[in-house]
């Protein structure tokens, strides 16, 4: 029985290939072959062969699509016929810092950075190489990664310009609920309680994916503002399709599922029906994304509650995610020291260019003043109690 050609195939990759026929075609495992240190074994064919198949399982549609590219395109383009057994710590390391030298944004760098450590520590592991050269590699300094949110006024206008219920309605969760965009295209209408929104599943591509969602936090109900739950009524009444099973916001099917109510593409959703009326409102197109709506909800609660409440409303797994990303906390007791310090050292100083006039900060606090600065943290992080949020 013919395996594979030949040429260009070593005898490893025979018995490898033989190996997957017997368990394909008997549902039980061969032995495993030993695998030569030879110089045809490439991080090509351990990607390809065996990191992906093994992990992907865990990894969600749209992660998998996304982490497939950046495999291909940054890392086997670069590294695909080097000898697996002669990467190193250094070839690792140069790489990984001209992805940052040519100005690719943290996210990729990042990602390239835990990959090719995964990659290797999982060749180490399985006795492809008898030492990890990822380990000693180190995450460069990336460019600043801007985050653009969207003003009040530009929300206002957006809204306001919305003249179809079912776009509205979609478009005010996005805003005001902050879903992420798989989240909200896999919503049914039994994932409506009146006052909240609960994921039963997400929709990635079109395709729905029930039980599927990022994490154990992202199951948690989403909070929905009273102003937009008579929004959320109205579009069920307009409904054609409002049984518990159904999706919220369903378009119709092509091909195979023509006829049928399908999820939505939340790209497609975008660029067709919301961008064309921003671009009249000289809205920036950046900004009219499921990720910046939620950053901006997430930016903006920091005005209106604490930063564990930016959490729940965003359901993030840790807190220090809604932290790093949307809000910077800075305790009022070490914000009334530095103004105390600052104040000894100023009082009796005026500045000229605004001929003796300066702005008292508070006439009430003494020149010198012992503050308690509280250390204990609880599981989330700094008491939230006595804290003032500031934005950046």
């Amino acid at each position: 029985m013919a395996i594979c050609p030949k040429a260009g195939n070593p005898k490893w990759k025979a018995e490898q290939r033989m190996r997957e026929m017997i368990l394909k075609e008997c549902g039980v495992l061969a032995e495993m072959p030993s695998i030569s240190s030879d110089e045809s074994l490439t991080p090509r064919w351990f990607v390809k062969e065996r990191y992906i198949p093994m992990w992907q399982g865990k990894w969600s549609p749209a992660y998998r699509k996304t982490n497939t590219y950046q495999l291909e395109h940054y890392l086997i383009a670069k590294l695909s016929d080097l000898p697996l057994r002669k990467l190193d710590s250094f070839q690792i390391q140069i790489w990984i810092n001209g992805l940052a030298d040519k100005g690719f944004s943290e996210s990729v760098v990042r990602s390239c950075f835990s990959n090719i450590r995964a990659i290797t520590a999982m060749a180490r592991k399985q006795k492809f190489l008898t030492d990890d050269p990822g380990e000693e590699v180190k995450m460069p300094q990336t460019k600043a990664v801007e985050k653009p949110v969207m003003t009040q006024e530009q929300i206002v206008g957006l809204v306001n310009a919305i003249e179809d219920m079912h776009d509205l309605c979609l478009l005010q969760v996005g805003i005001f609920c902050g879903p992420r965009a798989s989240e909200v295209m896999g919503l049914q209408w039994k994932s409506w309680t009146g006052e909240s929104l609960l994921p039963y599943g997400t929709a990635y591509e079109g395709q729905f994916f029930s039980g599927r969602l990022k994490t154990k936090q992202s199951k948690a109900p989403i909070p929905v503002p009273q102003q937009v739950r008579p929004v959320i009524e109205a579009w069920r009444m307009l409904s054609k399709d409002s049984a518990p099973e159904a999706l919220m916001f369903p378009t119709s099917g092509r091909g195979e599922r023509k006829g049928q109510a399908v999820p939505r593409w939340g790209k497609n959703f975008l660029r067709g029906r919301v961008r064309p009326i921003a671009k009249k409102l000289e809205i920036p197109e950046s900004l009219i994304t499921f990720q910046v709506m939620r950053r901006t909800l997430g930016t903006n609660l920091q005005h209106h509650g604490t930063l564990k409440d930016a959490q729940g409303a965003l359901r993030h797994a840790s807190i220090k995610t809604t932290g790093d990303v949307y809000v910077q906390t800075i305790e009022a007791s070490v914000l009334n020291a530095m103004n105390s310090r600052t104040m000894e050292i100023l009082t009796d100083w005026k500045p000229a260019i605004l001929d003796g006039k300066v702005t008292v900060i508070n006439e009430s606090v003494p020149k010198r003043r012992t503050v308690k600065v509280e250390t204990q943290l609880d599981q989330v992080g700094p008491s939230t109690g006595g804290r003032e949020a500031v934005s950046y």
